[in-house]
């Protein structure tokens, strides 16, 4: 089985930063595309972020030029550095991981979910 556990969301006024990770353990003989997904209240889960392998790196047009994401494979990482944060951002920011297991079998795995919210 692999675990994802996020962290460093929080409660951040408008024009601020946060710094959010994802650290993978478990049954893992290497991952894939790493990203991050949001979800705000009535609405659907959004793709934030993501990042392949070799590095290539793709963004929503609501983030890009505000938000950075980047992994440490050697720790089985993904960060999110989210810079101009807007009250538009408050979400529930998820984690998502395509791992390869040490059988070789190709698995998506969630995080459980991390809150961000932008308010004076």
């Amino acid at each position: 089985q692999v675990q994802l556990v996020e962290s460093g969301g929080g409660l951040v006024q408008p024009g601020g930063s946060l710094r959010l990770s994802c650290a993978a353990s478990g049954n893992i003989f290497s991952i894939n595309d790493m990203g991050w997904y949001r979800q705000a209240p009535g609405k659907q889960r959004e793709l934030v972020a993501a990042i392949t392998s070799g590095g290539s790196t793709n963004y929503a047009d609501s983030v890009k030029g505000r938000f950075i994401i980047s992994r440490d494979n050697a720790k089985n990482t993904v960060y999110l550095q989210m810079n101009s944060l807007k009250p538009e951002d408050t979400a529930v920011y998820y984690c998502k991981m395509n791992v390869v297991t040490y059988v070789r079998r190709t698995f998506d795995f969630w995080g459980p979910g991390t809150q961000v919210t932008v308010s004076s």
